[in-house]
């Protein structure tokens, strides 16, 4: 079994507060250049591309991959809620009442036929209300004012990243079975989503989230998703072969970008997304038996992350939620959160989840 030479295991607070900011700094990072071309971001940055918050003016923002991260937070929190008051409640419906929240600080309509949810806490957060180049598929899915799911599924030919960039916090509540955190996130992909492989790429990153979080090392855990993601039942192939080659190509270390995207896309679609972001967080893992410094493997993951002609804030993001759920807050750069928009607000939801599984204040 591989090892990552690791400092002390974090808490569970520690993975969750990491996660989360962890996904908003990477989510930042790359937003800065959401679909630029490498060659354009070469231009701007430099040969090295943009390597840090130093290159932009602060304090930098966050996209529509934090709000909806978020928003699966507050969706996750509400129905905990109800579970630790004795009440049984649908946590599905709990989700899609929240993404129909964010789905209205867009500016969007979900229609007579959809719920009038209830406000919480998190919309009184203007910083979410902001319109980030939201997802569209996201947007149409919830503005059709029905409840998708796999068996009547809006969007049927959506798989783009929209499900995954919002999907680590299933991985982040403790005490639940690997089946049952796959199906969560599965299942609420299905809200926006209709094609398999969105929802699929979605439930296997909530899982290698959760696996990181009880305390699988890295490699073990990617290594464990890939193999899984292969017996899904009506698996889209796209989906292993992405997480295969990303396997593969992380044992070649660093690519460039050029090669980067030519074998594993540009991560518009869920798979790719999750694949450039497993390929980024492995490729500059140190190896076995050299020390690791967490907050340098963040900044170098994130940085590779980012640097191609792609979704780079999803990319980033994911790559953020992955080493933070492994490290702990230990590995976010302090210099890089002193240039983040509004992190008050991810570690306020950070506590909320906190709360509602641990019982800490």
């Amino acid at each position: 079994m591989s090892t990552d030479h690791r400092t002390p295991e974090p808490t569970l607070k520690s993975r969750i507060h990491g996660a989360l900011m962890g996904g908003a700094l990477g989510d930042a990072l790359g937003y800065a250049v959401e679909a630029d071309s490498i060659e354009a971001i070469r231009q701007r940055f430099g040969a090295e591309g943009l390597t840090g918050f130093d290159a932009l003016s602060g304090p930098w923002p966050f996209s529509d991959d934090t709000q909806l991260t978020l928003y699966t937070v507050d969706g996750l929190v509400e129905a905990l809620e109800w579970a630790n008051s004795g009440v049984g409640a649908d946590v599905n419906a709990c989700l899609w009442l929240a993404y129909l929240r964010w789905l209205a600080s867009q500016g969007e309509d979900a229609g007579p036929a959809a719920p009038a949810p209830q406000p919480r806490w998190i919309d009184g957060n203007g910083v979410l209300r902001q319109r980030r180049h939201p997802d569209q598929d996201c947007i149409t899915g919830l503005a059709t004012g029905e409840m998708g799911t796999s068996i009547r599924p809006v969007n049927p030919e959506a798989k783009g990243a929209g499900t995954v960039m919002r999907s680590a916090p299933f991985g982040l509540v403790p005490h639940i079975a690997p089946d049952a955190v796959y199906k969560l996130s599965a299942d609420a992909a299905s809200l926006t989503h209709g094609h398999p492989s969105a929802r699929q790429s979605a439930g296997i990153f909530s899982l290698l989230i959760h696996k990181l979080v009880s305390g699988e090392a890295l490699r073990d855990a990617a290594a464990a998703v890939t193999a899984h993601a292969a017996t899904l039942p009506e698996v889209a192939p796209e989906l292993p072969d992405r997480l295969e080659a990303a396997l593969r190509l992380a044992d070649k270390a660093i690519v460039a970008p050029e090669e980067l995207v030519q074998v594993l896309g540009e991560g518009w679609t869920a798979g790719e997304a999750l694949a450039v972001a497993l390929y980024a967080v492995l490729a500059t893992l140190p190896a076995d038996g050299a020390e690791v410094q967490p907050s340098r493997h963040f900044r170098e993951a994130v940085v590779l992350a980012v640097n191609h002609g792609g979704i780079s804030d999803t990319t980033g993001s994911l790559a953020g939620n992955i080493l933070g759920a492994l490290y702990g807050e230990d590995c976010l750069p302090a210099q890089w959160l002193g240039a983040l928009e509004a992190p008050e607000v991810v570690r306020g939801m950070a506590d909320q989840l906190v709360k509602v599984t641990t019982g800490e204040g």
